[in-house]
């Protein structure tokens, strides 16, 4: 009779405990990674090859990549590995849609210790993949490597569908400033976490798993937008980056940016901080913010001007004094 197969996977399981990456190995991990996962229209070749095929009928890709790195980006006491598997991809959606694109595929490398359960790795790949399926996409491809700590590194694919992109150096003087999406959730839910505060759960995990406006990029091209960008950074400085790139004055009215104030002023109150810098400066919301010549459509609002100018943003006409939002080295700090 001849013996059967055991896999490493099998090994490990009859000793009654849950297997590591480095008891798994890295290919029967991959093989389990992309097991019964069922890949969108637009790829030809999956995991599996070499690379990649991801058909792009509009014969132009949009390209973006993003890399979160434990303890800086996210805290494994704070995070499921699900959501961080959500995150990864979220963050990286949202540059195709500020783009005016729809996001179709994305290539993945992860990093963590030998000792990672194999379990872990698997929830953060089904994270991916849950995120991904919101809007159609897949995970077409990617690597998985020993590190010192979790690194997930993500490039992401986009279809213009015959659009001209929409670029942060397009915003002309006349022109309405508008958003999609709400302001300041994540940077409140940080500093829930943060702080050990309990209460307020649906804004802490908006800081775990951030909701972009998925679809709302092609809404906004559609719509004849001149210029787009995803609030990553901060309102104030992600808009500082397209009153730089068009060479114009961005004013937001404070006004007109009432209702996040006012949904975020319990919270400020119960950690002893001001709702208007997480409103303004606070990053990782991945709202949409764009600037239109004409018309607003449906699922934005208008909460400022283009105007003629030197390159700054103004809140209500001054320049702001607080916080303008983060930086990935100067202002950033790790997380505690």
């Amino acid at each position: 009779m001849a013996p059967s197969f055991r896999s490493p996977l099998d090994s490990v399981a009859v000793r009654g405990s849950e297997p590591t990456l480095g008891q798994l190995g890295e290919f029967p991990m991959i093989d389990r990674l992309v097991a019964g996962r069922r890949q969108p229209s637009a790829t030809e070749v999956g995991p599996g090859d070499d690379a990649a095929v991801v058909r792009c009928a509009d014969g132009r890709t949009v390209v973006s990549t993003d890399m979160l790195v434990e303890g800086r980006h996210f805290r494994l006491d704070w995070s499921a590995p699900h959501d961080i598997g959500r995150k990864a991809i979220a963050q990286n959606a949202a540059d195709i849609e500020a783009m005016g694109a729809r996001p179709t595929a994305f290539v993945v490398a992860f990093g963590a210790p030998a000792a990672t359960r194999a379990a872990d790795a698997a929830a953060v790949a089904d994270g991916m993949w849950a995120e991904a399926g919101r809007f159609g996409a897949g995970v077409v491809g990617g690597d998985l490597v020993e590190a010192d700590s979790w690194i997930v590194s993500v490039t992401v694919l986009g279809d213009l569908a015959g659009r001209a992109p929409v670029l942060r150096s397009g915003a002309r003087p006349g022109a309405t400033v508008a958003v999609a999406g709400e302001l300041g959730r994540s940077a409140a839910g940080f500093r829930l976490l943060r702080d050990g505060v309990a209460d307020f759960e649906a804004l802490r995990r908006r800081h775990l798993v951030p909701e972009p406006p998925y679809g709302q990029g092609v809404v906004a091209a559609d719509a004849g937008a001149q210029a787009m960008t995803d609030v990553s950074d901060g309102l104030l400085a992600d808009l500082g980056h397209v009153a730089t790139a068009s060479q114009v004055t961005i004013e937001v009215f404070t006004a007109a940016l009432a209702a996040d104030q006012q949904a975020l002023a319990p919270v400020a109150t119960a950690v002893g901080a001001e709702a208007w810098s997480w409103v303004l400066g606070g990053g990782e919301d991945h709202a949409l913010v764009a600037a239109f010549p004409g018309a607003v459509p449906a699922g934005w609002r208008v909460i400022g001007q283009v105007l003629d100018g030197p390159a700054r943003v103004l809140v209500d006409g001054a320049p702001w004094e607080g916080d303008a939002g983060w930086q990935s080295y100067g202002s950033g700090a790790p997380l505690r």
